[in-house]
């Protein structure tokens, strides 16, 4: 299937997301050391295969990125939830998770609150979104279109589920940990209920503003100051409440959606300005990653130097694609000159 895929623009592009989603998702983040290169093929069925078919999904059905964002959400939690229950069992990972996260703990659910927290921000973030925006900055087409027929599609909805089903398999295996039925049922009702929800929304183009949206610049210093400022708790001392950390994800999350929609509605929003948002939080992720490697326990040598082998990828990666976005923007240029 790969293969084919080399030989074709859209092919290459589903191909360098498949691979980009469970780079960004796991080795920059830290919990994958790069001592560990060949975890990549457990991944990316996974993490490659849900980004692949968010974006294929939403762009055959005509949807821009508010059904991308919610069809993310959902992928967090079935991650998480149904598939390797992380955000129930209390020794996942050979942590003491359930120690770590015990001050918000909510009862109904069986988990808490700022894991759930984690769980969306990382996942729909930087898991789905940052990689989708990353690859799609390489392709010119407006709208943007699928690239992938439906069988391609299929293939990897196939491969998809058949590597959720593996690591589902793996960690019953490895840890001996099974939710609950009325855990399983609540995750599972979100999941599919956010996933039917997806395509309802976005399905009008909101108007344009009439101020201007800032530079693209501005746009990256933004996104990597307030991505920042989330991985910044890590960097708080022992103790420190964690009911208040709760309060202000609440409110950074709610104003990073009010500015980004505010902005994506001004004149001349584009290509470089969505590239520019998903570059600045893919830079977090560089001195965040290395911070919360040493903290799942990678030695410090191999700690930074994933960080700057990495890092450096993340650059010429920006670089690349913000050559591409430039050059398409003046092409259309003289084409309008023309």
């Amino acid at each position: 299937m790969f293969g084919r895929m080399a030989r074709h623009p859209g092919r290459r592009r589903a191909l360098a997301l498949f691979l980009l989603a469970p780079l960004v998702g796991e080795y920059l983040l830290g919990n994958t050391a790069i001592t560990s290169p060949f975890a990549l093929l457990l991944f990316a069925p996974m993490y490659g295969g849900g980004a692949l078919l968010i974006r294929e999904s939403a762009r055959r059905a005509g949807r821009a990125w508010p059904t991308i964002i919610v069809l993310a959400v959902a992928y967090a939690l079935l991650e998480e939830g149904p598939i390797d229950m992380m955000l129930w069992n209390p020794s996942y990972g050979g942590f003491d998770i359930g120690a770590a996260y015990s001050g918000t703990y909510l009862p109904g659910l069986g988990t808490s609150l700022q894991m759930l927290q984690d769980v969306l921000s990382v996942h729909t973030v930087w898991s789905i979104c940052v990689p989708i925006a990353l690859v799609e900055a390489f392709d010119s087409t407006s709208p943007p279109r699928p690239w992938l027929g439906r069988t391609g599609t299929a293939l990897v909805a196939l491969v998809f589920t058949a590597g959720i089903a593996l690591l589902c398999v793996f960690q019953i295996e490895g840890t001996g940990f099974v939710a609950s039925p009325a855990q399983l049922a609540w995750s599972s009702t979100a999941v599919a209920t956010l996933t039917v929800g997806a395509f309802f929304v976005g399905r009008r183009t909101a108007p344009r503003r009439g101020t201007s949206a800032p530079c693209p610049r501005t746009v990256g210093w933004a996104a990597f100051g307030m991505t920042s400022l989330y991985w910044a708790r890590d960097l708080l001392p022992e103790g420190f409440p964690a009911w208040l950390l709760c309060a202000t994800w609440f409110v950074l999350v709610g104003v990073s959606v009010a500015v980004c929609v505010r902005w994506a509605r001004g004149r001349g929003w584009g290509p470089a300005h969505r590239l520019t948002l998903a570059g600045g939080a893919l830079l977090t992720y560089v001195w965040a990653g290395f911070v919360h490697g040493l903290g799942m326990g990678t030695p410090l040598r191999f700690a930074l130097l994933g960080s700057m082998l990495l890092g450096a990828g993340a650059l010429w990666l920006l670089r690349s694609a913000r050559q591409t976005v430039r050059g398409a923007q003046e092409a259309e240029a003289e084409v309008s000159l023309a």
